[in-house]
């Protein structure tokens, strides 16, 4: 590391280029830019770094796998640590890009104050959302070992199984007694070996995340919503983190990817046409596959699902609801409320289910008399939700026949149509 960096002046902004075995330091002063050599990208390396910035400097650097541990490392011996999203910075669209043209364009850029930091989040968020990415790899190549041994069936002319689950236990016997080819028979054996040890590790990720979503009184209130369960919460919670830090409802849209793209030129009214799909891809899957669900219970989600499904087709219908349990989620952790048109017997079901995945013990085998009672209750509640849907469906009705302008295409995204 050059001998710069440890006799400057106090205030001066450091650029670092983080790779794999080494940072590039840059510096920046009275808009006037140096480099100031190399560090090892280990913590020995880091605390070396570290030990020469003072109190005064702010330091910015990319994210990367390791910028979270690398600003930990930094933060108590500077003013600030700023972690920058990599377009933002317009580096990668540079003609010229080496390690240390990019980390004198980071300290240029903070110098003039023209970098934003992104949300780094806290210590619950990361940990769960690493389970999270975790399950949905195992998941995923339990899914493909499936579907390898399905393509065995096929290859050898072994028709639908007599199960109707085929990787359940009468399944899994029947693929084991049947009569096939040897390397056929040593793949289906390999395969249902490698679903066993899969099904171990999801069940022991699931049983943290159970655990982790327990003590989270968020989790619990998203799940109160019919069709909602333990993975959508949390997969939106771990995505969003702290959802006081959107403005509004439709920031945490666009957050998520579900906010229709517009198209406008001159004279013309504005078009929607197909949504972002920015940022997290998990997060959108886990909200169009609760709105399946949801689209199913009775109830306002429901009603109105018909009514886009009518007009739009299925698909959109699904993205629509997926959009609009977005707007809920936030609305229901902002104030602080659970869902109002909750099953409060399937909620506790769902609770119960839940600790239970956690480890706590079953209740099978023992009579507790409460079945008949609940099956009651879900029957009323069931009712109470019917009535919330025809409710909807009244207020759209009248909503519609007041506002008949709102029906026109484009009225949603232009100013002063709808």
């Amino acid at each position: 590391m050059s001998k710069k960096l440890l006799s400057r002046p106090l205030g001066q902004c450091v650029g670092l280029d983080v790779h794999l075995e080494f940072i590039e330091i840059a510096i920046c002063e009275e808009g006037r830019v140096w480099s100031a050599g190399r560090v090892p990208a280990t913590p020995e390396g880091i605390k070396t770094l570290a030990d020469s910035l003072l109190p005064t400097d702010r330091v910015a650097l990319e994210v990367t796998g390791s910028s979270r541990e690398i600003a930990r490392l930094l933060e108590p011996h500077v003013s600030r640590v700023i972690v920058v999203s990599p377009s933002d910075t317009g580096i990668s669209q540079a003609r010229a890009k080496t390690d240390r043209l990019d980390a004198r364009t980071l300290a240029r850029l903070l110098w003039t104050g023209e970098l934003e930091a992104v949300w780094m989040p806290p210590e619950w968020t990361c940990r769960m959302r690493r389970r999270l990415a975790r399950r949905e790899q195992l998941v995923r190549t339990r899914s493909r070992v499936k579907n390898e041994l399905h393509a065995v069936l096929m290859r050898c002319l072994k028709g639908r199984p007599p199960a109707s689950d085929l990787f359940g236990v009468k399944g899994r016997g029947w693929l084991r007694g049947l009569e096939l080819p040897e390397e056929e028979s040593e793949t289906v054996q390999a395969g249902l070996r490698h679903i066993e040890f899969l099904d171990c590790e999801i069940e022991q990720v699931e049983r943290l995340i159970a655990t982790e979503a327990l003590k989270s009184p968020q989790v619990k209130r998203l799940m109160t919503v019919p069709g909602v369960n333990v993975i959508c919460a949390a997969i939106f919670l771990a995505t969003v983190g702290d959802i006081r830090r959107f403005k509004g409802q439709r920031q945490v849209v666009a957050y998520l990817g579900l906010d229709p793209r517009v198209y406008q030129s001159g004279s013309a009214p504005a078009r929607s046409g197909r949504i972002s799909k920015q940022g997290s891809p998990r997060a959108r899957w886990a909200l169009v596959e609760a709105a399946r669900s949801v689209a199913q219970q009775p109830g306002p989600l429901h009603a109105f699902s018909e009514r886009i499904r009518a007009r739009r087709g299925h698909n959109l219908a699904v993205v629509a609801v997926a959009r609009k349990l977005a707007v809920l989620f936030y609305c229901m952790l902002t104030r602080e409320e659970d869902y109002a048109h909750q099953q409060p017997s399937l909620t506790a079901r769902k609770l119960r289910m839940l600790e239970v995945k956690a480890g706590q013990p079953t209740l099978k085998g023992k009579p507790t008399g409460v079945f008949a009672t609940r099956e009651r209750m879900r029957q009323a509640e069931k009712q109470l939700a019917a009535q919330a849907e025809a409710s909807y469906k009244r207020s759209v009705a009248d909503w519609q026949a007041a506002s008949p302008s709102t029906k026109k295409a484009g009225a949603s995204v232009t100013a002063g149509r709808a």
